[in-house]
């Protein structure tokens, strides 16, 4: 939760300096590709593969083995991803061609600047680097994870977004005072620094561990083999994820100037509540999950899917409704001064409406996609997120160059693509594991609506006579005022909620009341 603050924090800076500006999307195109091997390789995948061999071989044969396993991933690490940084910056005029190839295609509305790409090209090479140090880092992270030490490398996150702060913001004023388009060389230097600083810091909490590092090149070796096994279809899978959001912003790109910044300001408060509530309960329900499948689904497993998927309808539609009816006083509050603007404030909020639509089944996929693993059905999500892939790219085509849509109709996109997917997986787990309370849930669905309805009135009515003119509006009284419509409406959700007898109302006041007696 701090990493995902810090990150909000982050993106604040960057409005506040270069707001919805045709020079923040080149920044925000070029982070994008080593975001993405990150993805890929680094914070999933990989981490994930070797905490599963590294903690078998350490409980099985011990800790030498352990530690012996350790050194040849964190070399393989080290060569492999040197060579993919280094091919990666000679082949970056040929990467940056590709991400802006839609708004050289003669049918988009952006005018093609030559000056723009050659900024975009400096810094995918300044950026590169990156994905070697966050895989060294994750590694790092999965054997503290594997050893039961889970503090320093929660934080680690943390330290990346201090470090591309404080970093990128001191190269950046070095490099242009004025906060021109060249001090965001600084900030692609910060993403660098960040990087390291997200590895550095878990060095100490790994030599108290008693690992010492040893360059070990024998990498044909049964653990290692393991651990490449299990990354493949991580990878595959995280990949049509990740391939999807970088077509997104070619698109994106595209369509204005200032499109891939508005999008990404959008996603980042999206990311909030999916990052609070839907992660929170898939990690609850997982482990649950697992032991039910254990010899065959058992009685408890649907009924452990359902209760996941009921907190998730409980907790986020909320989120979604004060997402779409109050985008504009939230983005005004975290983002509206200096070089952020009223269009900026209007454009940002279009995006975040659109986003919003689909918050609860992107929320719920975080819990009903691990379901499939937990059944041994891991293939099965892959093959439908190509098939989200596909509806991803035939709607951002129609909406954007058939019926000249704005940057919205990309978050729309996605929105509807998530629908799909849920509703997709959700029919395949009823064929796989038996139905797991569909009419029940259901009606919870409608209890919730009606109770979201009650909320949605207060927060236009809010709209309406408290955040009418926001653009003279104190920051102090937004401060105020949102805390005050957000926190009436959460009350009011919830009594509505409890009336309408919602068990899940009922159990987080149990949960809170326990809370308050300790």
């Amino acid at each position: 939760m701090a990493s995902r603050v810090l990150g909000l924090a982050r993106e604040m800076m960057f409005a506040g300096l270069y707001g919805g500006s045709r020079w923040m999307d080149c920044f925000y195109l070029a982070f994008k590709v080593p975001n993405l091997l990150r993805d890929l390789f680094a914070e999933g995948a990989l981490s994930q593969a070797f905490v599963t061999t590294f903690s078998k071989k350490l409980q099985v044969e011990g800790e030498k083995p352990a530690w012996e396993l350790a050194h040849k991933m964190l070399t393989l690490a080290a060569v492999f991803m040197s060579l993919v940084s280094l091919l990666g910056i000679v082949a970056a005029p040929w990467i940056v061609d590709l991400l802006t190839a839609l708004s050289r295609s003669g049918n988009s509305p952006r005018v093609y600047d030559p000056a723009e790409v050659a900024l975009i090209v400096t810094m995918v090479r300044v950026m590169y680097p990156f994905i070697l140090l966050v895989s060294l880092a994750a590694l790092v992270m999965g054997l503290l994870n594997a050893k039961n030490i889970f503090g320093m490398p929660a934080l680690s996150s943390c330290f990346f977004n201090i470090g591309s702060m404080a970093g990128g913001a001191a190269f950046g004023y070095w490099m242009d005072p004025t906060w021109g388009p060249q001090s965001l060389v600084g900030f692609a230097i910060g993403v660098v620094i960040g990087g390291a600083a997200q590895l550095i810091c878990q060095f100490p909490a790994l030599r108290r561990a008693g690992y010492r590092y040893i360059a070990d090149f024998r990498w044909r070796d049964s653990g290692v083999r393991q651990i490449l096994k299990l990354m493949a279809p991580a990878v595959i899978a995280a990949s049509v994820v990740q391939i999807n959001v970088v077509v997104n912003a070619m698109f994106a790109y595209a369509v204005e100037g200032g499109a891939v910044s508005w999008l990404n300001y959008a996603f980042r408060l999206m990311q909030l509540p999916i990052g609070v509530f839907g992660v929170a309960v898939a990690t609850v329900t997982l482990p649950a999950l697992s032991r039910a499948a254990v010899n065959g689904i058992s009685n408890d497993f649907n009924p452990t899917l359902a209760k996941g998927l009921r907190q998730v309808a409980f907790l986020v539609l909320p989120s979604t409704i004060g997402l779409a009816l109050l985008a504009e006083p939230i983005v005004s509050l975290l983002y509206e001064r200096a070089n952020f603007d009223v269009r900026d404030r209007l454009q940002t909020a279009a995006a975040l409406r659109a986003y919003g639509y689909g918050l609860v089944f992107y929320a719920a996929l975080k819990v009903l996609q691990p379901a499939f693993y937990a059944i041994d059905r891991r293939w099965f999500p892959m093959i439908v997120s190509f098939f989200a892939l596909g509806l991803n790219l035939g709607c951002n085509y129609l909406f954007v160059f058939v019926l000249r849509w704005g940057h919205e109709s990309l978050a729309l996109t996605t929105s509807i693509a998530a629908s799909v997917n849920f509703i997709v997986l959700y029919l395949a787990m009823r064929k796989f594991a038996g139905d797991p309370g569909t009419r029940g849930m259901l009606t919870l669905l409608m209890k919730l609506l009606l109770a979201g309805g009650a909320m949605a009135a207060l927060c236009w009515a809010a709209n309406r006579f408290l955040f009418a003119d926001l653009s003279h509006m104190a920051l102090w009284w937004k401060i105020i005022a949102l805390s005050a419509t957000c926190g009436t409406a959460a009350i009011l959700y919830f009594l509505t909620a409890k009336l309408l007898r919602v068990s899940e109302a009922q159990e987080a006041l149990a949960m809170v009341t326990r809370r308050l007696k300790r």
